[in-house]
C-alpha cells in the first residue's frame, strides 16, 4: 500500500475478487483468514458492499458475489466492442463471413460484437445480443475448450448447423486477458469450413486478446 491508496477499498475489492473465484461463496471467518484482518472488518467490508448490492450472503452466512456486479460488467461491454471492431472487420472481410466476439454470461455464450462483411451478396444474420448455450455453437465451445485446458490443440473449434441450420461455425477462446471468458469466430454459410479459417480465426483472438491486455 502506498500513500495514494486506501486500505479500505483494497480489501473491498480483495474481498470481491476472492469471492468470484469459489463456487460456493466463503464465511466470515474464511474472508478474515484470506485476508488476513479481523472479523469485525469483514463484517463492515460485507456490510458495505451488500448495500451496494454487490455481495449477498445465503442463508448459512456464506457471502457470494451480487447480482450489482452484474450491472457494472453491462457497462465493459462497450469498451470491449470498441477495442476488438478492428480485428473483427478485417477478419469479416478477409473471409467474407460474420465475425463475432463472444463473452460468457452466466451460463450462456452472449454475443457482444458482431460485424458483417462489406463484399459479399449474402452471409449469415447474426446479431450483437444473440445468446446460446456454452455447449452449443463455435463460439461457446471455444470458450469451454480453454476452461478444460484443451484449447491448445487445434487451437479452435468447428461446428455445423448447431445454432442454425445449413451454418457452419468457426472459434477461438480469447487467452490471457484478466478477468475475461470469450472467444472470435465466425460464422458462415457452408457444409464445410475451409482449412483456412481455423488459423485465421486464432490470429484474430490473439489480436483481439491484445487489444483488451
Amino acid at each position: 500500500m502506498t500513500a495514494e491508496t486506501s486500505q479500505t477499498l483494497d480489501r473491498g475489492l480483495r474481498v470481491l475478487k476472492l469471492l468470484a473465484d469459489t463456487d460456493h461463496g466463503l464465511t466470515v471467518t474464511e474472508l478474515s483468514n484470506k485476508l488476513g484482518v479481523n472479523r469485525t472488518v469483514v463484517y463492515r467490508l460485507l456490510a458495505t458492499l451488500e448495500q451496494h448490492s454487490l455481495v449477498r450472503r445465503d442463508i448459512g452466512g456464506r457471502a457470494r458475489v451480487g447480482l450489482g456486479v452484474l450491472q457494472l460488467g453491462r457497462q465493459v461491454h462497450p469498451l470491449l466492442r470498441e477495442a476488438a471492431l478492428p480485428a473483427l472487420r478485417a477478419l469479416a472481410d478477409d473471409l467474407g463471413a460474420t465475425a463475432h466476439l463472444t463473452l460468457v454470461d452466466g451460463t450462456e455464450a452472449l454475443a457482444v460484437a458482431v460485424v458483417e462483411p462489406t463484399w459479399t451478396d449474402y452471409h449469415v444474420a447474426y446479431r450483437a445480443g444473440f445468446r446460446h448455450p456454452l455447449d452449443r455453437g463455435a463460439a461457446g465451445r471455444a470458450i469451454l475448450a480453454a476452461r478444460s485446458g484443451h484449447a491448445n490443440d487445434p487451437g479452435y473449434v468447428l461446428t455445423h448447423g448447431e445454432l442454425e441450420a445449413g451454418a457452419s461455425g468457426a472459434a477461438a477462446p480469447l487467452t490471457g486477458v484478466t478477468g475475461i471468458e470469450g472467444s472470435v469466430g465466425v460464422v458462415m454459410l457452408c457444409d464445410a469450413v475451409p482449412e483456412r479459417v481455423g488459423p485465421r480465426v486464432m490470429d484474430a483472438a490473439r489480436e483481439v486478446a491484445d487489444a483488451l491486455r
